[in-house]
């Protein structure tokens, strides 16, 4: 009998595990249809997984940004799924997230088996069903996948009346526990069985789609809370130490849980919002097994932080050395500040542009030569060496994703607003364009605020998205102005306006927040596919 221990110092097959997940195929940014930049996605998501020879490919959550799909949506996800499953990777597990219809997912579900693509949209009431034993295509068990969804309410805990708000945060990280210790028992029992019949270890791998505390977000992304008052928030000791990684969803910032190297979010592929437009979107690529060049992956790791850049590669180890010394010393005398390992973000243009041109692609076991280009500038962007653990023959690498379309935030006055405008326009490359999200400060009061800004950007490769007015939003004698509209407001600011306008005492606005609360939470949650 082998103890857990035992299996780890024992080999691996290699395996190439790709973790995505947020897709939020369908989602609209003010109005604006983004199906060009989902489908140049996900042709760039089907290159990257033959250029890294990926076995399996992991969705974790929000492959839709609503429960019922356009038909748009649904024919990029099957057509996706349907290219994907002649390739060489082996198989695909996909599980739902908070925006999911979770019968919608699972409806397919028995036809796309045969396709090796896995869905698991409802937690199961047989949590063995969520336990996936993939094999290669010789039959040899590759891997473990602990394939949980998102965890609904009433998935992991039972509501009873009067409960406190503690109460209910109590149960519910008490039944999402419960829910991934057992997953996890079953995990590990047949991990067992497979390390006696084939004499090495086999890694077990865990997806959810939760909100870890602590976590960062972005004020546009539209990540929801996923329990009615923020209840839920997980911690990075929710998880076994049998699951080898953890691939999580939700957030939309690419991000670690509580410094854990083996538990992270992939983050959204493109920007959400305007907030996100200076993030660098990514996928990560989890790699097991003995690696080759082992001792050059050892150096890379321990000589670079998670910040660095890794160098651009050649098929010769010779120039693989040469070119790791040299960036390295530039990285190291230009160091900026990241919080975790998440990708920084410089307001300068100036600092973009020299990330963007240093950055190349991507890192495999072989340290192939591998390069991908920024679809819109031609850019060659880098892969950067997160995570690696030569005793559990593990290694983390981000592969970055093209912007398919820029987007830009531009604050300040007038003055401000057209010098950033025509800095932006200037960074540019001449096949390329940007949607502008305009936010005015100034002090001034200005008339006619969108009739200025549209004759700053007459005649250039922009389209003005949204204009938002800061001096109006503030208020004159807390009176609202005419020219904002429900477009500005979400479902939680729209109700405290009901409070105000209709002179709500203070004691009576909590309980009815707490209302308003549950019914938003059930209407975001009814299932309408399901009978």
């Amino acid at each position: 009998m082998f103890t857990p221990a035992d299996t780890k110092l024992m080999s691996i097959k290699p395996l190439n595990i790709l973790h995505t997940s947020d897709w939020h195929l369908g989602r609209r940014l003010y109005g604006r249809m983004r199906y060009d930049e989902f489908e140049a996605f996900l042709t760039w998501l089907q290159d990257a997984i033959s250029a890294q020879k990926v076995d399996v490919l992991i969705v974790a959550g929000d492959i839709f940004d609503t429960m019922t799909p356009s038909n748009k949506a649904q024919a990029l996800y099957y057509e996706f799924l349907g290219r994907v499953s002649k390739s060489c990777c082996e198989h695909i597990v996909i599980v739902a997230g908070n925006h999911d219809s979770p019968t919608f997912l699972d409806a397919p579900s028995n036809v796309l088996k045969f396709l090796n693509v896995h869905v698991i949209g409802t937690a199961c009431e047989d949590l063995n069903d969520e336990v996936l034993v993939l094999d290669d295509v010789d039959g040899t068990p590759h891997c473990i996948i602990a394939a949980v969804p998102y965890l609904r309410d009433r998935d992991v805990r039972s509501s009873s009346a009067g409960e406190s708000a503690d109460s209910k945060d109590a149960n519910v990280i008490k039944g999402i526990r419960t829910h991934y210790d057992e997953v996890a028992s079953i995990a590990k029992a047949k991990q067992t069985e497979l390390v006696e019949a084939n004499q090495r270890h086999i890694p077990i791998i865990a997806t959810g789609h939760l909100f870890a505390a602590g976590g960062t977000t972005t004020e546009d992304d539209g990540v929801r809370e996923l329990y009615v008052g923020s209840l839920g928030k997980i911690s990075a000791d929710m998880f076994d130490e049998v699951f080898d990684y953890v691939a999580l969803g939700h957030l939309h910032v690419p991000q670690r849980v509580g410094g854990r190297e083996s538990i992270r979010y992939s983050g959204s592929p493109i920007a959400m919002g305007f907030g996100e437009a200076k993030q660098q979107k990514q996928v990560l690529l989890v790699q097991f097994g003995e690696m080759e060049n082992d001792s050059k992956n050892k150096n890379l790791a321990s000589n670079t932080t998670s910040e660095s850049i890794i160098p651009q590669l050649t098929n010769t180890a010779a120039k693989i050395e040469k070119s790791v010394e040299k960036v390295a010393k530039k990285v190291a005398s230009q160091a900026t500040d990241f919080m975790d390992d998440l990708f920084g973000f410089d307001d300068s243009a100036e600092s973009e542009e020299n990330t963007r041109n240093s950055f190349e692609e991507p890192v495999s076991n072989q340290i192939d030569a591998i390069q991908s280009k920024d679809s819109t500038n031609n850019s060659v962007l880098a892969s950067k060496l997160l995570h690696h653990n030569k005793s559990r023959q593990m290694q983390v690498v981000s592969l970055p994703i093209p912007k398919f379309q820029k987007l830009a935030q531009i604050s300040g006055d007038l003055d401000t607003i057209q010098q950033s405008i025509d800095k932006t326009i200037q960074s540019l490359a001449a096949t390329e364009s940007v949607w502008l999200e305009v936010i005015y400060t100034g002090d001034d009061v200005v008339s006619e605020l969108r009739e200025h800004i549209q004759v700053m950007v007459d005649g250039l490769p922009c389209e003005m998205l949204k204009i938002k007015n800061t001096r109006t939003y503030n208020k004159v004698l807390n009176q609202q102005q005419i020219s904002e509209t429900l477009q500005d407001l979400n479902e939680e600011e729209v109700f405290e306006r009901c409070l105000t306008a209709h002179n709500i005492p203070d004691e009576q606005k909590s309980s009815l927040r707490d209302a308003y609360d549950q019914i938003v939470y059930n209407l975001r949650h009814a299932d309408n596919q399901a009978e």
